[in-house]
């Protein structure tokens, strides 16, 4: 496998959460900012936001009333590449 060798800075609470992760997945960090990393390419364009998209999916909720909380949303991310890998979230109405 080719590697590139990155230096950067981050503040103590991130970098101990990152060796938190990496301890818990047991995986190394630079495997856990990979996956980061794809997470991020996967979730935000860098082209920038698309707000007709988002206009789009707004008007779906105000019609339907149906959403993933944002906690089952994280713990759905959390689990991903452990043992206990949790099934992705259903949308549902919201009270």
């Amino acid at each position: 496998m080719n590697v590139v060798r990155r230096t950067f800075e981050l503040d103590p609470e991130t970098d101990a959460r990152l060796q938190a992760i990496a301890a818990a997945r047991g995986q190394g960090v630079a495997a856990v900012v990979a996956d980061a990393v794809a997470l991020l390419d996967a979730v935000v364009p860098l082209e920038g936001p698309d707000i007709a998209e988002d206009v789009r999916r707004l008007r779906e909720f105000e019609r339907t009333g149906e959403a993933i909380p944002l906690d089952e949303v994280k713990a759905w991310v959390e689990s991903w590449g452990t043992t206990n890998e949790l099934p992705r979230p259903k949308a549902r109405k919201m009270t």
